[in-house]
């Protein structure tokens, strides 16, 4: 997809197999057919997305968003499932290398967006790129409670101290274009990530935002979620940025990783607005 000059790749990593439960216990199983349209179960992309812009010298420069679940799979709970797995491939159909990429940021650190930071041994798999991400993440998931698989708070505490990590507590230019936000609840410190070149905005939501359908089951929230509450907010405040002009948002679960706007209080996929007039 283009945001003005700027060319935005969606990749996907593999599949989260969700569940009405995922959105709420009080969420029946009957819920939304159209949703949970395969035996009770919704098949979303594990997605990532790859930003291609020109830096400052004039040199191309490309920000890897979200980093997959990696090969792994990971059961969940009422039958739930994560799959991953094809992030590096979806690079390679791109003609991108890891080595290529200059930047990661990471919407947050559930697993199914830092899987592939580091192999088995705490090894970066992105040997040239800069790591950022919310402040509120690492003493939640790297220093506290929050669930992370070894070998990634192995990779993360290798790196502590060292230019190639970046916490971020406040909004900050990533590269020419790229634009990390605070967006918090989901996780303590979870971003967004605005692209915008030539009046064009796309915002890449991470989790703060599963599923378009959020828009109208208002009541739906995310079983990930550390503070239900601010999650909401921040929901709130992504929907009304989404239904600003110009703006389009996608997120890592949407389906087929379709991006879309609020329009008249409805989400409005991309390629199927209305004509003007």
């Amino acid at each position: 997809m283009r945001v003005g000059e700027l060319r935005v790749d969606a990749i996907s990593d593999g599949a989260f197999v969700a569940r009405p439960r995922y959105f709420g216990d009080d969420v029946p199983a009957s819920a939304r057919p159209d949703v949970f349209e395969r035996d009770g179960a919704a098949w979303l992309p594990i997605g990532c997305f790859v930003v291609r812009t020109t830096a400052a010298d004039g040199s191309d420069r490309t920000v890897l968003v979200d980093a997959g679940l990696g090969p792994a799979l990971d059961p969940m709970p009422d039958g739930m499932l994560l799959v991953g797995g094809q992030l590096l491939t979806g690079l390679r159909t791109l003609g991108i290398a890891p080595g290529d990429i200059g930047d990661v940021v990471v919407t947050h650190f559930h697993t199914d967006h830092v899987g592939w930071l580091f192999d088995p041994s705490g090894r970066a798999t992105f040997p040239n790129a800069r790591i950022w991400f919310g402040a509120g993440e690492w003493a939640h998931f790297v220093e506290g409670s929050g669930e992370m698989a070894p070998h990634i708070r192995e990779g993360f505490r290798t790196l502590a101290g060292t230019p190639r990590l970046v916490a971020l507590d406040a909004e900050r230019e990533v590269a020419p274009g790229v634009r990390a936000v605070p967006a918090p609840g989901h996780t303590p410190g979870h971003l967004a990530v605005v692209v915008e070149s030539s009046g064009e905005r796309l915002v890449l939501l991470g989790d703060a935002i599963t599923v378009p359908e959020q828009l109208a089951e208002t009541g739906w929230h995310s079983m990930g979620d550390v503070d239900a509450e601010l999650a909401g907010r921040s929901r709130r405040v992504l929907w009304d940025l989404l239904a600003e002009e110009a703006v389009r948002g996608v997120g890592a679960h949407f389906p087929e990783l379709r991006p879309g706007r609020v329009a008249d209080g409805r989400w409005v996929p991309s390629g199927e607005e209305r004509p003007a007039g």
